[in-house]
């Protein structure tokens, strides 16, 4: 079974998302494809998920809002998959098991149900949606949305600073009267 294909809560003309990839099974990382990000869940069993939400916002807005993206504090929720999906499609996505080992099924869903409902911290590029679930999948938090995030950042700051820089030079040359 492949783990990598996207399962539609919608119907979709893309092939990647219509065909599924199987029923998520506890202790799962769920990937849920906003328009803008991507959002992550952990399976938790009987079709619900856990996941991190706007601490103020109501569960049904929290769903789907760019407004979770830049809060600094997150509510953990329990949910139904189908809810937080809405209109979105979703895939099982345990991509980084090739390097880590997860933690066993049973740890993972004690460990998440301590969590339910406890105000934590939020960070984008730190403490974001994606390293909340593989802290618990994995026992380590591990976000290639944000180290993507970070590297873009670099790289328009390295190119902010050469445009400076170039721009110092250009105009320096052209202020000098020889």
């Amino acid at each position: 079974m492949d783990k990598q294909r996207p399962n539609s809560a919608m119907a979709s003309n893309d092939p990647e998302l219509s065909e599924p990839s199987g029923d998520p099974q506890p202790g799962d990382l769920i990937e849920i494809f906003r328009p803008a990000y991507q959002h992550w869940a952990l399976y938790l069993g009987d079709g619900y998920i856990i996941n991190l939400t706007p601490v103020d916002e109501s569960q049904a807005a929290a769903m789907s809002s760019v407004k979770s993206v830049f809060s600094r504090k997150a509510v953990v929720r329990m949910q139904l998959l189908k809810e937080v999906v809405g209109n979105d499609s979703y895939r099982v996505n345990n991509k980084y098991d090739d390097n880590h080992t997860p933690l066993p099924v049973y740890e993972i869903i004690q460990r998440a149900q301590v969590l339910i409902d406890q105000e934590v911290s939020y960070d984008l590029l730190g403490s974001n949606c994606e390293h909340f679930v593989t802290l618990l999948r994995y026992g380590e938090g591990v976000s290639e949305q944000a180290s993507r995030a970070i590297g873009a950042i670099s790289l328009v700051t390295a190119a902010a600073s050469a445009f400076s820089v170039l721009g110092l030079i250009n105009t320096r040359s052209r202020n000098r009267p020889f």
